[in-house]
C-alpha cells in the first residue's frame, strides 16, 4: 500500500491511527521510518508509530512531536514496501491487531484491553504507590533485610488487589 493509500485507510478505523509496523527483515539493513514519513503520518492525524525496525532522523522524529518505538536506530535509509494495512503484526514481541488500544515507551509495546481502559489511570497510581513503599524504605538511613521483606509483603498485597480488581473488570 503506497503512503496515500495508508491515510486515505485512517477513516476505516475505530479512533486515532497508530502506525504498527512489522519489519519483516532480519537482521534490520535499513530504516523502517524517518522524518518524512512521521511529518506525512502527523499531518493526517496520525498519533505515533511503533515497530519492530529501526528508525532514522530519531532527533528531528522528535522535534515535531511525534511519538515512536523502534527496536533501535539505523542510518540507512529505506525503501519500504507496504504489504498490507489494517492486518495483525508482531511487534515488540506481542502480536498486535487493528483496533488494538496501545501502550509503548521506552520500557516496550503493550496492548491494553478495552474492558479495562477506564481503569488504567487509577491502575498506574496505585502501581507508583505500592512501588513508592519500597523505594521510600530503601532510600531511608535503617535499611535492614527484614525491613525490606516487610515492605515487599506490603507491596505485593497491594499489587495483588489492584489485579484482582482488573481482572473482575476484564471479565465481566
Amino acid at each position: 500500500a503506497s503512503m496515500s493509500q495508508q491515510v486515505e485507510s485512517y477513516a476505516q478505523l475505530p479512533g486515532p491511527p497508530v502506525m504498527v509496523y512489522q519489519d519483516l527483515d532480519d537482521p534490520v539493513v535499513s530504516a523502517t521510518f524517518g522524518e518524512v514519513m512521521c511529518s506525512v503520518y502527523k499531518a493526517f492525524g496520525a498519533k505515533g508509530l511503533i515497530t519492530s525496525g529501526a528508525g532514522r532522523d530519531l532527533e528531528q522524529v522528535d522535534k515535531i512531536g511525534f511519538p515512536t518505538f523502534t527496536s533501535g536506530a539505523i542510518c540507512a535509509h529505506g525503501y519500504c514496501h507496504t504489504l498490507a494495512v489494517n492486518v495483525p503484526v508482531t511487534v515488540g514481541g506481542i502480536c498486535i491487531y487493528p483496533g488494538d488500544l496501545l501502550h509503548g515507551d521506552l520500557n516496550g509495546v503493550t496492548t491494553i484491553p478495552h474492558e479495562i481502559a477506564s481503569e488504567i489511570p487509577e491502575a498506574c497510581d496505585g502501581l507508583a504507590a505500592a512501588e513508592k513503599i519500597i523505594l521510600d524504605y530503601v532510600r531511608g538511613s535503617n535499611v535492614t533485610p527484614a525491613g525490606l521483606a516487610e515492605v515487599r509483603k506490603e507491596c505485593t498485597a497491594m499489587f495483588a488487589k489492584m489485579t484482582e480488581r482488573l481482572r473482575r473488570k476484564g471479565s465481566k
